[in-house]
């Protein structure tokens, strides 16, 4: 296993997020971005600690399976979001071609989306804007080719040794 990784994870299964509204979540995703309503989940406790926290979980089936995710708690009716910038904590969602970028940015226009973007970060090429619960959504189309991937992939351990370096500088540290 690489870098001494003892599980063989094989991809994402699901991310989830809250949000204010199911059926308001299930319009966007489904209607809006296209994505396949998989699966909904409605309980009083949550499963794993057993709290009481009426829940509705619905699931979003992506391209290749796997699938976004989002808890409707019953008694928060408002998302309240992480106080980091929102540009840090955002979902990104692949699409095959800069043609379905372009259409996918003229679909959330004509659905009153405001949209930032197209946004060409040198390896891939990206839209931006908001799910109705604030979430920051990212869709993006790859620009470079495999080898490249293989490439940055290489150069990455030294890029974050170069990080690690810096930040310590800055610090003062």
């Amino acid at each position: 296993m690489p870098y001494g990784v003892t599980m063989a994870i094989q991809k994402l299964n699901h991310v989830a997020y809250r949000c204010r509204d199911a059926k308001e979540t299930t319009d966007f995703y489904r209607d809006v971005l296209g994505l396949k309503l998989a699966h909904v989940i409605t309980q009083d406790r949550v499963p794993s600690t057993q709290e009481f926290a009426p829940h509705c979980h619905v699931f979003f089936e992506l391209g290749d399976g796997s699938w976004v995710a989002f808890f409707d708690l019953v008694d928060e009716p408002v998302v309240e979001q992480e106080k980091n910038p929102d540009w840090a904590q955002h979902l990104a969602l692949e699409v095959d071609s800069l043609e379905i970028l372009e259409q996918a940015r003229q679909n959330l226009l004509d659905h009153d989306v405001e949209v930032l973007g197209p946004v060409d970060h040198g390896f891939i090429r990206s839209i931006y804007f908001y799910d109705p619960s604030g979430h920051r959504l990212e869709l993006a189309a790859r620009t470079v080719a495999p080898a490249d991937l293989d490439r940055y992939a290489t150069e990455a351990p030294g890029r974050i040794d170069a990080w690690t370096q810096s930040k310590l500088e800055h610090l003062g540290s």
